[in-house]
């Protein structure tokens, strides 16, 4: 059984985040009924007479966003596949919260797309075959006494986000536990609520597993606690007046997205990955960012500017070596932020490694000359993970892990094909087959996972800093005031 059954395209821990299994959802999958409605094909019609279709969404990390290469998102992804098997452009509204989402469908059309719960009985909608299951869970300041229970949340200060469907979820548990109370706001999204537990404005918040998931490292002061109530279906919402069209090709696209092992291979690439990064050392990284990185920031882009890459990767890179600690050294004598060996550094011409700008300088310009160094075949994020690799295994050891990959049968162009063959470097029937020989391969493999994971950190908040600080510079009973709704116990 899977952790994430999907039914289209975390940190490991005691608590797996619980998509339904496979088997089960392709039972329910099974039994999903046509819905009832008209039979005319007017909105299917209206879609491609015009050539494009709109997609009601919201702007999250888990739905859409702008990330480094262009959009993308878990259900982005799934909408643009719809879009091509439609043969048209996509259209994107995401200025939405869950409820505006829902009403745009109602009045307008043609789907929303929005992380959006499945609810059969919902006025003039109609949804499509389920897509993923949803655990709602506890999520408490980090400090106060961990919950067990729900009855231990009494006289907590909770929070939740309306319309996603755990309202529903807390309506339903209080009549089983009546003393249970909570907030509730409908324009709000989980980052929202981590935030106001981090700022002590709450003491806890409902929210899905996978997106505490998604959002976890950002808000390190935040502890999971368990499981609330019954997983919640998400599904597509199309508009119930007119015809049945558009939903029949939806739920055939994701019959055949599920059949083909398409929707098991995005859902894994979103939120099947390892926590490469441990929960102590993300609160390192956070408070490195607000107290070191400031030092640093305008070398890293200088340097950036110059090599054509990313400042917030170079940025990435350094802590990696160095936790940008400018004295860095270690025992076999590398040394400063970018941690640069004695030949390296005569190679880009650094010759005080420890000053800082001389060390991020010949540290970008070396990352680029190995990058440089590779096959043109390689390319893409392929090529970007392979230089960091040979950044810190050798380019000599990268080509003996490339052609262990070759002999396994992988592509040796392939980054994840490659990844499996970097560790083989330390078992004597891989490297005496190579050229360069042993090699602690299972360290590059590490280093570019927490590379990335440094810098996914660094985008996020490179991008939400401006939304924080607004966030942040209202007063708390403020906030409290505009946006959440009392759910008082029941009498």
């Amino acid at each position: 059984m899977s952790d994430f059954a999907p039914m289209k395209d975390g940190f490991r821990h005691a608590r797996r985040l619980r998509i339904l299994a496979t088997s089960g959802l392709g039972l329910l999958w099974a039994l999903w009924p046509t819905p009832p409605g008209p039979s005319s094909s007017a909105a299917l019609e209206r879609v491609l007479a015009r050539d494009f279709i709109t997609v009601h969404t919201r702007n999250t990390p888990f739905t859409y966003y702008e990330g480094r290469q262009g959009p993308t998102g878990f259900e982005y992804e799934l909408m643009r596949r719809f879009a091509d098997r439609l043969g048209v452009s996509l259209n994107l509204s995401d200025d939405h919260h869950v409820q505006s989402v829902l009403d745009a469908v109602r009045h307008q059309g043609d789907l929303g797309a929005a992380a959006l719960p499945l609810d059969p009985l919902a006025e003039g909608l109609v949804f499509s075959r389920p897509i993923l299951s949803m655990q709602p869970m506890v999520v408490y300041r980090r400090g106060l006494q961990p919950p067990k229970a729900l009855d231990d949340l009494k006289d907590w200060n909770i929070g939740i986000a309306k319309g996603t469907g755990i309202s529903r979820v807390m309506h339903e548990l209080q009549r089983e536990h009546p003393r249970l109370s909570w907030k509730e706001a409908e324009d709000l999204e989980i980052a929202s609520l981590l935030r106001r537990i981090e700022d002590g404005e709450l003491d806890a918040a409902v929210v899905y597993a996978h997106q505490f998931r998604l959002n976890r490292l950002f808000f390190p002061e935040v502890e999971d606690g368990f499981d609330v109530g019954e997983p919640v279906t998400m599904a597509w919402a199309f508009s119930g007046k007119d015809g049945l069209a558009l939903i029949e090709r939806a739920n055939t696209f994701f019959d055949e997205l599920r059949a083909d092992g398409e929707l098991d291979r995005l859902t894994a690439r979103y939120f099947g990955h390892d926590d490469y990064l441990e929960y102590v050392g993300a609160r390192v990284f956070i408070n490195h960012v607000n107290k070191r990185l400031p030092r640093f920031d305008a070398l890293f882009r200088e340097a950036a500017r110059a090599q054509h890459f990313d400042w917030k990767l170079l940025a990435a890179v350094g802590y990696q070596e160095s936790h940008w600690d400018p004295e860095a050294t270690s025992p076999t004598g590398v040394r400063g932020l970018m941690m640069l060996t004695n030949a390296t550094a005569e190679e880009v011409g650094v010759s005080n490694r420890l000053d800082p700008a001389q060390s991020i300088e010949g540290g970008a310009r070396y990352l680029r000359s190995v990058e440089q160094r590779l096959p043109e075949s390689i390319t893409g994020e392929d090529r970007l993970y392979m230089a960091l690799a040979a950044y810190n295994v050798g380019l000599g050891h990268l080509y003996d892990a490339r052609d262990i990959a070759r002999m396994r049968g992988g592509n040796p162009d392939l980054w994840r094909d490659v990844r499996e063959a970097l560790p083989l470097l330390q078992e004597s029937q891989w490297h005496s087959k190579t050229r360069h020989g042993y090699a602690r391969g299972g360290e590059p493999v590490i280093y570019v996972q927490n590379i990335r994971r440094y810098l996914e950190i660094l985008d996020y908040v490179d991008r939400s800093q401006q939304q924080f600080h607004q966030l942040n510079a209202r007063l708390p009973d403020q906030a409290d005031a505009e946006i959440f709704e009392l759910v008082p116990p029941m009498p």
